[in-house]
């Protein structure tokens, strides 16, 4: 038991991450308490295998960022390894004395055997070593850093506007654009860390070269004013001593400061540096041959090492014929590869691709409009578009897909919704659409066509008639306001549609931080989400926002108590936004201009309503046909006088005839008598059935 609580110890020890901090109090326990001789030549072994173990990690370290930590390491490391030479130093000093095994086994070894026990060959040794890591790696590596850190924050921006344009081409999701924004900020801190993190071993290497002398100085002092020592014995102790404890740290030194030139020298791939040098280095057999080839022929001059050459020169001969064979075989058996999983392949639930909501397609002659690289600005329109429709309808409309489709004629858009085409149309990106606007002063010279949008008469002309175009009255446009506009449309057209389960449990969401009482008292106590969706999607389609979700919230929680059905419902909101409704039409103007229905021929809708339970309006076709006409006639009237065309009817008729004419007359609006709002004032401007009336 005692056994199994120990263990649980340890790992709560280790799942709390108490190795660092005891990493930096063992660190102040080595500068400050003395350390016995085994301890010191424990804490040196673990300092060449720590060192050890970080070079090797950035070796196959595939990408720097998958290190992050390598700054903190190689600064914990760095204190560790300046904390042993305290430690050390205060042996040396103390025990020198005595003999070279004063100060452990591991500073002798290095003392006696590494140098062989010739404090002259150590010095020039350990000065090497200086120098290599000094002068060659940590200043190459110092330089790298910098470098690197400067450049990576000055790619920061575009790295950021390549993410958001991807985000609005539809080809990343909202998550996966997260995370590449944080790869983004994480590279930048830690280039930024390196090249700060590269000046501690540069500074490490100069503490090294300092210690050395100031040990050798003071043992010097130490061995013979204090212990009585000869010059020659005092400086053959203290200095092998001194040379071996330099050793012991230079080498892990040199070791961590290859380990940062290698991190801050690398290139992403998706190999480990070894596997990507050996790649890169010997996939051209012409460079081993030519090598093979020079070295052989230095093997055969006379009075030159002609067994070491002709061994070398026949090795790279042979390997350089050994990997040409073996590319040889490489084709075949990748084309073996990518037929046996089509034989071996099944279908999985991966294989259903899902619909997109929103999707925009074009031909590749109309690729440079999408493609931001070649600067394609229409990404950035669409985004416009979706930010203003999310303003003005309420709710955040989805991203756009875009992507090229070779099926398509090489000018042409398709977009569509749902997986069901709403739109198509070609466009000629060389060229823009002048839209007449019926007041045009004169003709122009181009291809006649319709507006994409709204069917309006049109012209593609060159760019240098586009001043001309708009002297005579024209509406210029260029292609990619062509499509964001035709988006835009259908977009309004579409909105109920684009209004799902998610995105309304979203709006309830955003609601309840401010009114939580009431959404939990109103889904799904009183109404379940389906109800809620149904009405928004109402509201939507008839293009009544859903921005003032409170109001239509606490509406639907006090008439939910008496229907639950969706129309019920719809026109009970429809009634407490009637301020928002006569707003949208009129603006700041006080009086709002109405058609209404002849009482006897409202009469007789409302008979047929009630005579078909719900069904519709069961009137005869001939007066059907006469009651279009006239809402048609009526509505083009309100149009050419810039004003908004409402039919006033009574609010049992108000959803069947705008179900009527919301596709064969979209600009009427029809509105019961009770969506109103009370401080508007009504003009009768034509009487359905009964005659005209000023």
């Amino acid at each position: 038991m005692n056994i199994e609580n120990l263990k649980r110890v340890i790992s709560q020890m280790q799942l709390s991450g108490l190795g660092a901090p005891f990493l930096v109090l063992l660190m102040l326990v080595m500068m400050v308490l003395p350390i016995p001789t085994f301890g010191l030549d424990l804490l040196f072994t673990f300092n060449i295998a720590l060192s050890l173990i970080v070079l090797l990690v950035t070796v196959y370290t595939r990408r720097p960022l998958e290190f992050s930590s390598f700054p903190t390491v190689l600064l914990v490391a760095t204190m560790l390894r300046l904390s042993l030479n305290i430690a050390s130093t205060r042996i040396v000093l103390l025990e020198g004395h005595t003999g070279t095994a004063s100060a452990g086994q591991v500073i002798e070894s290095f003392g006696n055997f590494v140098i062989g026990g010739n404090y002259a060959v150590g010095f020039v040794v350990f000065s090497i070593l200086v120098i290599i890591n000094f002068v060659v790696v940590t200043k190459g590596a110092g330089r790298v850093s910098e470098v690197s850190a400067r450049f990576v924050l000055d790619a920061m921006p575009g790295k950021q506007m390549a993410i958001d344009a991807d985000l609005n081409a539809g080809i990343l999701s909202q998550e996966e654009a997260r995370k590449r924004r944080e790869d983004i900020g994480r590279e930048a801190d830690f280039y930024g860390s390196m090249d700060g993190a590269s000046k501690f071993v540069k500074g490490d290497a100069i503490a090294g070269l300092l210690v050395l002398f100031i040990n050798i100085l003071g043992g010097l002092a130490v061995g013979v004013g204090q212990h009585d020592l000869s010059f020659s014995e005092a400086a053959t102790n203290y200095t092998l001593l001194t040379i071996g404890d330099g050793l012991v740290a230079q080498i892990p030194s040199l070791l961590l400061s290859m380990g940062t030139a290698v991190i801050v020298t690398r290139v992403s791939a998706e190999e480990d540096m070894g596997k990507e040098i050996s790649i890169q280095l010997f996939k051209d057999q012409r460079a081993l041959i030519i090598t093979a080839v020079l070295i052989g022929m230095l093997g055969l001059v006379p009075g030159m090492p002609n067994l070491v050459f002709l061994t070398l020169g026949g090795g790279l001969g042979f390997y350089a014929w050994y990997a040409r064979k073996a590319a040889d075989k490489v084709p075949e058996v990748e084309a073996e590869a990518e037929v046996a999983p089509e034989k071996r392949a099944e279908l999985s639930w991966d294989d259903v691709k899902t619909t997109d909501i929103l999707s925009l397609e074009v031909g590749f002659g109309l690729i440079p409009l999408v493609d931001a690289r070649q600067g394609g600005k229409l990404p950035d329109r669409i985004k416009a578009v979706r930010r203003k429709l999310t303003e003005d309808l309420g709710f955040l409309i989805h991203a756009v897909h875009m992507k090229d489709n070779l099926d398509l004629p090489p000018t042409r858009y398709r977009i569509s919704i749902l997986g069901v085409t709403e739109g198509e149309a070609e466009i000629y990106p060389d060229r823009e659409l002048a839209i007449g606007t019926g007041v045009e002063g004169g003709s122009l010279q181009g291809m006649v066509t319709k507006d994409p949008a709204y069917g309006m008469d049109a012209i593609w002309i060159n760019l240098d008639q586009r001043d001309n175009a708009q002297a005579l009255g024209y509406t210029v446009v260029d292609p990619g306001t062509v499509i964001a506009t035709h988006m835009s449309k259908l977009l309004i057209q579409h909105a109920g549609s684009l209004l799902g389960h998610q995105e309304v449990q979203s709006l309830l969401d955003t609601l309840s931080k401010s009114a939580p009482r009431l959404v939990e008292d109103l889904v799904p106590k009183l109404l379940p989400l389906p109800t809620v969706v149904k009405v928004l999607q109402n509201l939507l389609d008839e293009g009544i926002p859903v921005k003032d979700m409170r109001s239509i919230a606490e509406t639907l929680a006090e008439k939910g108590t008496q229907s639950q059905d969706a129309d019920d419902l719809t026109a009970a909101v429809r009634v407490a936004l009637r301020r928002q409704i006569t707003g949208q039409l009129t603006s700041f103007e006080d009086t709002l201009p109405v058609i209404t229905l002849d009482a006897e021929l409202e009469k007789l809708c409302l008979s047929s309503v009630e005579a078909e339970n719900g069904g519709g309006l069961g009137i005869e076709p001939g007066l059907a046909e006469r009651l279009y006409q006239s809402l048609a006639d009526s509505t083009h009237r309100q149009e050419m006088n810039g004003e908004p065309a409402v039919l006033l009817v009574s609010p049992k008729l108000r959803s069947w005839l705008a179900g009527m004419v919301r596709h064969t007359i979209p600009l009427l609006k029809v509105l019961a008598y009770n969506e109103i709002a009370e401080t508007k004032r009504l003009k009768v401007i034509a009487n359905i059935g009964g005659g005209s009336a000023a």
